[in-house]
């Protein structure tokens, strides 16, 4: 019987010593996969405001929220190993861009995916509509291909004599949503397109090389990570021939393009981390439709028109959203 209450008195103080062990586990810091195709210097200003972002909605990364960054640095196949290493962490939400979006839909249909941005999502099978996404992955649109035939006007419109356009492009599988648009657009224009593709890293100085031959009079680019990653060698191509160049990303003109006209990418991924509050909070991505760029941008450098000889006209500069000078 002495021995039965001794039993039961330890057994009771065990358990109540179990209690307060159990208050004081940590709650579980939620962790974030930040997968880019591009480089860490491009992406910084969009991973900037993605961060700033998240402050305003209450986390403090490294306090209540953890980031894991995978930049696949323009080396596209990296990015199917990059992404497995996400998931093994245990992410809870993936955020990624471009060909990243794919590679994450490929290492789980479990882990929440938010797209900063894609051209596409649904005739790449991302997502099965904007408004109700279905599966684990939603974000935001930047409608690329949608904008080339504005941005050879602009182009056009600032530079009337030019009748040879090299048009920079990444090669994508199944051929190029942008090729149609531009084509149309050249076209109505009465610009001849020179299209330069590139597959990899080493492409393009042999596409620089084809714009020379072709007598290439100014330069447009279209939407892509591969491009994005090599943003200096583009920029000084550019520079070096004297082209008046339009370009895809406000970052080009911010790193010294000359113009371009593009929805505001760092606003698309301080967006994204909205998306992310959501779902940290309970929501789940095939619920929270797709959205679009809510403006875009006509931003112009003229500390570059003067290092390469040209004027902008008045009636140009005046349409011009931000002017660099």
């Amino acid at each position: 019987m002495r021995k039965n209450i001794v039993r039961l008195t330890l057994g009771v103080l065990l358990l109540a010593l179990s209690f307060p062990a159990a208050a004081q586990q940590p709650a579980k810091i939620p962790r974030i996969g930040i997968l880019n195709p591009t480089s860490s210097s491009f992406f910084l200003p969009r991973v900037e405001a993605f961060r700033q972002r998240l402050r305003e909605l209450g986390y403090v990364e490294g306090k209540n929220i953890l980031i894991e960054y995978r930049y696949a640095e323009g080396k596209f196949e990296r990015l199917t190993d990059l992404a497995a290493e996400l998931v093994q962490l245990k992410v809870d939400v993936i955020v990624t861009a471009g060909p990243g979006v794919l590679a994450a839909k490929k290492a789980s249909t479990t882990i929440p995916i938010v797209f900063g941005a894609a051209s596409d999502p649904v005739g790449a099978g991302i997502v099965s509509s904007l408004a109700r996404p279905g599966g684990n992955i939603t974000g935001l649109s930047n409608i690329a291909q949608d904008l080339d035939g504005k941005r050879l006007e602009l182009l056009k419109e600032a530079f009337p004599k030019v009748a040879r356009v090299a048009s920079l492009r990444q090669s994508v599988r199944g051929g190029n949503p942008y090729l149609t648009e531009m084509e149309a657009a050249a076209k109505a224009l009465g610009v001849k397109l020179l299209p330069l593709e590139v597959r990899s890293l080493d492409d393009f100085e042999s596409a620089f090389a084809q714009a020379k031959r072709e007598g290439a009079q100014a330069l447009i680019t279209n939407s892509g990570p591969l491009i994005n990653t090599q943003q200096r060698q583009v920029l000084d191509f550019a520079a070096k021939n004297r082209l008046p160049a339009m370009y895809h990303s406000p970052e080009f003109v911010e790193a010294g393009g000359l113009m371009s006209y593009a929805p505001n990418y760092a606003d698309l991924f301080r967006r994204a981390a909205d998306f992310v509050d959501k779902i940290l909070k309970g929501a789940k991505p095939a619920d929270l439709p797709v959205e679009q760029p809510a403006r875009f941008e006509f931003v112009i450098n003229l500390k570059t028109a003067k290092q390469i000889g040209v004027t902008i006209p008045p009636n140009v500069l005046a349409r011009a959203d931000k002017v660099i000078k």
